[in-house]
């Protein structure tokens, strides 16, 4: 099965915020970054039953960078396949 991946507005400000300042600092590391983001939503779109971080919360870390995403499971199918929500 493979689940769909939807991002809050919150979550997508928070990964934006984190490409600007990886632009600060390198020429390479916003695109790594990013990489590293899309590998990890590979990864959970065919397997995300990851550690339970607190009660139906669960979390993965990104490869490389200080980062973790904190998410959930809709198992009900009111999206057009199962999917996984970032973050609460």
């Amino acid at each position: 099965m493979v689940y769909k991946i939807i991002i809050s507005p919150r979550a997508q400000k928070e990964i934006e915020e984190a490409i600007d300042y990886y632009a600060i600092r390198s020429s390479d590391a916003p695109m790594d970054f990013i990489s590293s983001l899309n590998e990890t939503y590979n990864i959970l779109s065919v397997n995300p039953h990851f550690r339970i971080y607190y009660k139906n919360v669960r979390s993965i870390g990104l490869n490389v960078f200080p980062y973790s995403l904190f998410y959930t499971i809709n198992e009900k199918k009111t999206y057009d396949k199962p999917a996984i929500l970032f973050p609460l």
